[in-house]
């Protein structure tokens, strides 16, 4: 909200699409963002929409890029996507933006770990949030770490660093350092083509998983599938077939 309310103060429309992770015992999810986000809620210039995750993984929901799409039609100068928040596996949303900004916690135990290594690899800024009062310090040593980690991480091909920095969303420090990146980045990529690359790359990608979602519709709509694999499963509860072979005789009939 902070983030969002400095570049509707530089005279930008922006649109935030938040996703919310679902239950999966109810399928429900709170979406209470537009009440979080008190400056980008009151905003006429602004647009917020929480959607549910509905379990889809990645750390965005199953429409998040066609919302991106029709956000950019409609004239948002920018748009911020907000994953759900599981860490490691919230890598699909690098695969639908121009800019992937991490946000990390002093403290959480796994600067030098490795265990989020895959996400870092690809973040294009990482910036250690609640960075304020007693946190400082810790802060300081969590940016320290994360710098030297990148050390570890293999070049990114377009040539970008990944920067690590210190904010605070509560006090608004910090925020000004991360959009002056964003700037650099973006600069940058124009000028050498690596932009309009990425882009072209990520339509590919999703491109393929359309796809095969289109393929894995048509193959369930088929008349006789639902028979067909009612058998197997009662024959595969049963015992008397592995769920590998099913699988096979499914495609094979």
């Amino acid at each position: 909200d902070t983030f969002g309310g400095m570049l509707l103060e530089r005279g930008m429309k922006v649109a935030v699409l938040a996703v919310d992770p679902s239950s999966k015992r109810s399928k429900g999810s709170i979406l209470g963002d537009k009440t979080r986000m008190e400056k980008m809620s009151a905003s006429e210039h602004a647009f917020v929409r929480p959607s549910p995750s509905s379990e889809t993984l990645g750390g965005v929901a199953r429409k998040t890029r066609e919302s991106i799409l029709l956000c950019e039609a409609a004239g948002y100068d920018v748009v911020l996507v907000e994953t759900v928040g599981v860490g490691q596996s919230e890598t699909t949303v690098h695969s639908m933006t121009d800019f992937f900004l991490l946000l990390m916690l002093a403290g959480a135990g796994d600067e030098l770990q490795g265990i989020k290594r895959g996400i870092m690899e690809m973040a294009d800024f990482i910036a250690i949030n609640k960075a304020e009062g007693e946190n400082i310090p810790m802060s300081r040593a969590a940016m320290t770490d994360y710098r030297n980690a990148l050390h570890l991480m293999p070049p990114k091909s377009n040539g970008w660093i990944a920067k690590v920095d210190m904010i605070s969303a509560m006090e608004g420090t910090g925020l000004e350092a991360v959009l002056e990146h964003v700037e650099q980045y973006f600069t940058s990529m124009k000028a050498s083509g690596d932009l309009e690359e990425n882009r072209t790359n990520q339509a590919l990608t999703w491109f393929s998983s359309s796809l095969d979602e289109r393929i894995r519709s048509e193959f369930y709509a088929k008349s006789d599938m639902s028979c067909k694999l009612s058998d197997l499963k009662r024959r595969v509860l049963r015992g008397d077939i592995d769920p590998f072979a099913a699988t096979d005789e499914l495609f094979s009939s």
